[in-house]
Order: structure tokens, then sequence, then C-alpha cells
């Protein structure tokens, strides 16, 4: 069974259960003065206390997804492909994980457990896929959803390539929060019948790419290579295993709480890649803590590492991109309330922003849910589609093109979304 599966779950519940019951039951017989009895009673409590214990471990772990598996909870990670720098170019070990492809089929990873998932045929429905993604340079194998619109699998569409929002779940927790406590494709499938958000393929995943460690989407000296992942691996495994779209216009980057930093500095770090960013709750610069470790590396060059980790003085010293963000926050109970309406007014041409203000709301799921078909609609304004499968290299449509008709903000503007009721 796996680390995240219902049936171990239950199973684990269930023997805790079976444990406290024989205690109780069993414990007259074991109130005796010997050896034996007091041997029988400490390991009646010991027995049971790690039965309670491992049945809560997996309960949280099923929830917040430290662990998707055995082998990252034992520290038996896969391995990927090794880069062998001979011949003027790097090449790539025939490694087992390489097999089955940059994209590859994954148990449910806890997918069994959430509701609400699109039934039926994939054509009416749409469908969500459990994968992992291998990461060609970085050595990471990442667990990922990826939820593909109805009309993916639809005639009409065929020539077609989607957008893309790469959707990043927060620390420490996973994929599984995005659509189990997010809802995020169940939200889209919604939006999309409902004619208010483009039909957009979702990659649904979690910002660190060496857990437990926070890594924070920075490519770190010496050590994980987050940002590459995100810009350069991810990008190239979905374009080769799905059909969406190969121009940067076509992509924006979607999270929440460090998700939400990780997409701001996507697109800002890297415009060729990502064109937009939504942010719920994010920070604006990236800091080393007790859970990220050194993200900077040492010496000279590590201050300005941090510099450049940090959005306020980017958009003040650095040249602003040609891109769209979406931020959030509240005026009572968020942090970052202050930071958020900072990085609004120092935003300028041809950068755009756009905000999600609310009265209260306080760093958690209830907040962000309010946030989230708001937030999806907007960043669908913002994609480009379609993009045609035989001239994906064409010059792309204007951001937005095809997308409902909506009123779209000026370069330097800043226009306020009206959240969920």
């Amino acid at each position: 069974m796996g680390l995240t599966s219902q049936s171990l779950e239950i199973a684990m519940i269930t023997l805790a259960v079976a444990c406290v019951v024989l205690t109780v039951w069993r414990w007259p017989r074991l109130s005796g003065r010997g050896v034996l009895p007091v041997l029988g009673r400490i390991g009646s409590i010991l027995v049971t206390q790690v039965a309670v214990l491992c049945s809560l471990a997996l309960a949280v772990n099923s929830s917040f997804e430290f662990y998707s598996s055995w082998d990252e909870l034992l520290g038996n990670t896969d391995d990927a492909p090794v880069a062998v720098n001979k011949g003027g170019g790097p090449r790539y070990a025939d490694a087992r994980s390489l097999r089955g492809g940059l994209v590859q089929p994954a148990g449910p990873q806890g997918l069994d457990r959430v509701t609400g998932l699109p039934q039926g045929a994939p054509s009416e429905a749409g469908k969500v896929e459990s994968v992992r993604i291998v990461g060609r340079r970085t050595r990471v194998v990442n667990p990922a959803f990826v939820y593909l619109p109805p009309q993916y699998f639809q005639h009409q569409y065929r020539r077609q390539r989607f957008p893309v929002s790469v959707v990043i779940s927060g620390y420490p927790g996973g994929i599984m929060n995005l659509a189990q406590h997010l809802r995020i494709p169940q939200t889209a499938g919604e939006l999309i019948e409902a004619g208010r958000m483009q039909p957009t393929v979702l990659v649904m995943v979690r910002p660190t790419i060496a857990p437990p460690r926070d890594t924070e989407c920075v490519d770190v000296p010496g050590g994980p290579q987050a940002e590459t992942f995100f810009t350069q691996d991810l990008p190239e495994a979905v374009k080769a295993a799905y059909r969406v779209g190969h121009d940067p216009s076509a992509w924006g980057a979607f999270g929440y709480s460090s998700g939400g930093t990780c997409s701001l500095l996507l697109a800002l770090r890297n415009p060729g890649v990502y064109t937009s960013a939504v942010s719920l709750s994010g920070d604006y610069a990236v800091k080393d803590d007790l859970t990220t470790g050194n993200l900077f590396g040492g010496g000279a060059a590590a201050a300005r590492r941090e510099r450049e980790h940090d959005l306020l003085w980017r958009l003040a010293r650095l040249h602003v991109p040609r891109v769209s963000a979406l931020v959030a926050s509240s005026r009572l109970g968020e942090p970052n309330y202050r930071d958020t309406l900072r990085f609004i007014q120092a935003a300028k041409p041809p950068m755009t922003v756009d905000s999600i203000i609310l009265p209260r709301g306080s760093h958690q799921f209830s907040t962000w849910r309010r946030e989230v078909a708001p937030a999806l609609e907007w960043q669908g304004r913002q994609l480009t589609f379609p993009q045609d499968v035989e001239s994906a290299h064409a010059p792309p449509k204007r951001p937005g093109a095809g997308a409902t008709p909506s009123a779209v903000p000026g370069p330097g503007s800043s226009q306020r979304l009206r959240p969920s009721p």
C-alpha cells in the first residue's frame, strides 16, 4: 500500500482502535506484581501509543503531503538522468527513471480521496491525471496532478495547443492541498463550463524539489536547482507530453503562500517562460530560515543573489519585464498587506498588476478558496489560446485572445477584482 493511500490510513486507524480496546480489556489480567505483568503493561502501552501516533502521522501526511511515497520518507529518492559533459554538450545517462519519458503515470498520490473530480467521458467532463515529472537537468522526480479540460479531447480542438497554468502549493503542503482543500481542478472545470475561463491545462505541483527542505524556487549554489526545474525541466516535460502552447504567452504561474512567492519570482525573473503570475498571500522576498537552510551560498555573491530574489528591490532597480501579475491579500489578518500595497505601487510599465484585497482574511484555505475562482478567471484572460499544432512557433496572438471578453487594464495599471462570495 502506498504511503498516501486511503486503505493504509484506514487500516492504521483500525489497528489503533483495536489496540486501545485490547489494552482496556486485558488490563485486569496485567495488574499483577510479577515481572511478566509489568512487562505486559509496558508493552501494551507502547504498542497502543505507537499505533495511535502512526495513525495520526498518516492522517496529517495525507492532508498536507509532507512525503508522497515510502521511498521519499526513507530517503530512497529515485535517481533521474545524470548529466555528462562530453563532446561539447550535455548528454544524459540511460537512467531507469527516464525510460518512461519525462512525464510518467503515477499511483493515486491521494487523488482517490478527492471529491468532485471529473467523472465520465473526458471529452465531456475533462480529466485529472496523477503523474510524476522527471527533471532532465535537475535530477529531480516531482509528483504532480495534471488537469486536462474537456476541449482537450474534443475533435474540433485536435489541432490546438492549450494554455498552461502551473499551480504551485504552499510549503509544507503538497499537491493534495490544491485538489482537496483549494479545489483547483474542480473550480477550473466549473469556470470553463460556464464560459468564464478559457480551456486551460493546469499542472499542479509543490514548491519544493528536495523535501523536507523548503527550496523556495531558488537555484541553491551547490544544492537543489529549483528555479531550473520550474523554468526549464517542467516546461520541457509538459510540452513533450501534452498538446500545450510553446510560446511564453501561453504559460502562467499560480500559487498561494510560498507558492505565490514562487509564481511572482518565476515571472519577474523568467519572462521568457512565464508571462503572468498569480500570488495569493505570497511574500515579496525570499529569506533564509530554519526550513530553507542557506539558499544563497556564501561570500560577496550571496548578498547579490538575495537582493535579486527581493521583488520590491527588483522593481526599483532592475528592468521591469512585460508580464502581468495578480496579487491578493487582506486588510486585516494578512501580514503581507503593506508589502502588497508597496508591490502594487512599485509596478511600472510594461508590467501590469491587478489585486484582490479582502477586508478581512487570515493566512488559511478559507481565505484562498474565496480568491481562487476570480484568480483563475483572471489568469485565463492573460494566456494566449489557441496555438496551432502545425505553427507552434508562429507569432502569438495578443494575451487574452480567445478568452471570454473582458476589460483588460492598460500598462502599469492596477485593477481590483471581486473575490468569490
